[in-house]
């Protein structure tokens, strides 16, 4: 964390020194207007924008978002207004300040005003993606200073929201950096002996002296076969984050049973080079034949692409090796922010553009908007539907489909196309016939049957579907 606008201003100048001056007004108006207010934690209140504006600024965020970020409380919480942030800088800061403020004014009792806040930054996704870009960086300062807050009972409540909302965004931009810290920061208020448990067996793991030949050994021997190539490359240990382990262990699992418990990046220039270290690693090391994904082929549906393998190292260590290219690189670890750095200029036009149009969620967000007028249901469903666990099937062409957990064959065919639902009469599953109300699993391969059915038949289809966007059109189509 920071403490002073120099150092915003030298991390801004480093990708974008036409910027400065412009940040500089921002930072001077809001600590104008903030004057007086302090956090809980009794530092001056500027000191929070700043280290949003910083997280921002990090992920190389275009001037107006960086703006927005240093002024994102003032419409809340002084006598600033829209039209004069417009005044003093455009409409596009105006609009991004104005998606992320709260709505506090309105006679509303505490639920309804927070579930009408929650859907507003849900649904500003679809107006400014950048809206929940600053939102993510404003709740990542407020869970670090967590502590502050004197109530236990607020610091939970806000660790749970965070995980609710905040870290299942995080997830769908491909914001794995910030999603990580957002859980581990939550795992620390919700259930501090466990989190302090997993810490010091994540520590230990990592001094282990077995676990650090093992890693050592495979940085050197694939190191060795990569520059004997001539690839240009980078090789990076990584351990899994403590919620990660958290969660993998309240499945059941053993903790020697976590395959990328402790992995390994390699990350090439060229994308034939990923697939060609893949041959070489599998030449030197005992693969895991059930635990292998190719997200380069495949990618998810956060963009997210890489090869996943497991192999065995040295003293029967599991280690999960994550190829890539440079380029997927970053987007892997910051998501669609990535595209600040990577297309200079474009970024937030190509940004809105990929979110509107290739994330699945976004299609499943519009259809509970439009079924849902009531904010609590809308919320309800939204948490049910796209921010809980979420499985990948595909399609006979290879297609992922991103559904949520406890989805059925017909949740699929409607999610693949209106026209296949409306048709459904079965479903093969991995090529075996299996009955309406089958619950699909991560990476089953779904061939949707096709026919005529009586329309009582097909009424009674509707009680197996399991996500809105099935229900709706089912409903649609009994009506006609």
């Amino acid at each position: 964390m920071i403490s002073s606008i120099e150092e915003l201003l030298k991390k801004v100048k480093e990708y974008n020194p036409d910027a400065v001056d412009t940040v500089k007004k921002a930072y001077d108006v809001a600590d104008s207007f903030h004057a007086g207010q302090m956090r809980q934690s009794g530092d001056p209140y500027i000191t929070h924008p700043l280290n949003v504006a910083y997280t921002l600024a990090e992920l190389h965020a275009d001037q107006d978002t960086l703006c927005a970020g240093l002024l994102h409380d003032t419409l809340e919480d002084t006598k600033y207004t829209k039209e004069g942030i417009e005044a003093d800088f455009n409409k596009d800061v105006a609009k991004l300040v104005d998606g992320v403020t709260k709505i506090s004014k309105l006679n509303f009792t505490k639920e309804e005003q927070n579930s009408f806040n929650t859907r507003k930054i849900i649904l500003s996704v679809e107006n400014d993606v950048r809206i929940i870009i600053i939102k993510l960086a404003d709740r990542l300062h407020n869970m670090r200073t967590l502590g502050s807050k004197p109530s236990k009972f607020k610091q939970k409540e806000n660790a749970m929201e965070t995980l609710d909302i905040f870290v299942p965004f995080a997830y769908y931009l491909g914001s794995y950096k910030i999603k990580n810290e957002l859980e581990d920061i939550s795992l620390q208020y919700i259930n501090p002996d466990k989190y302090k448990e997993i810490e010091e067996l994540r520590m230990k793991i990592q001094n282990d002296p077995n676990t650090k030949e093992c890693l050592r050994d495979m940085t050197d021997t694939i190191g060795g076969l990569l520059d004997f190539q001539g690839y240009n490359h980078r090789i990076e240990p990584m351990t899994k984050n403590i919620y990660g382990i958290y969660r993998r262990l309240e499945e059941g699992h053993k903790i020697s049973d976590i395959h990328d418990l402790i992995a390994l990046k390699v990350i090439l220039e060229h994308i034939s080079q990923c697939y060609l270290t893949l041959g070489l690693i599998h030449s030197q090391y005992k693969q895991l034949n059930d635990k292998f994904k190719d997200y380069i082929y495949n990618p998810k549906t956060n963009m997210y692409r890489s090869i996943h393998t497991t192999v065995r190292g040295k003293h029967g260590k599991l280690v999960q090796a994550q190829i890539r290219t440079f380029g997927m690189e970053e987007v892997d670890t910051y998501g669609l922010p990535a595209y600040w750095e990577t297309t200079k200029g474009k970024a937030r036009e190509l940004m809105q553009e990929e979110i509107s149009e290739k994330f699945q969620f976004i299609k499943s967000l519009r259809q509970i908007d439009k079924m849902f007028s009531d904010n609590e249901e809308f919320v309800r469903h939204v948490k049910e539907e796209l921010f809980n666990k979420m499985i990948y099937a595909f399609t006979p062409k290879g297609d992922a489909i991103e559904l949520p957990k406890g989805s059925t064959p017909i949740d699929f065919a409607y999610a693949v196309h209106t026209d296949i639902g409306n048709n459904m009469v079965g479903a093969e599953v991995n090529e075996e016939e299996v009955p309406i109300n089958y619950t699909l699993q991560n990476n089953d391969r779904v061939h949707i049957l096709t026919g005529d059915l009586s329309d009582e038949k097909r009424a009674e289809l509707m009680k197996y579907a399991h996500t809105t966007r099935a229900k709706r059109k089912m409903k649609s189509l009994i009506k006609e």
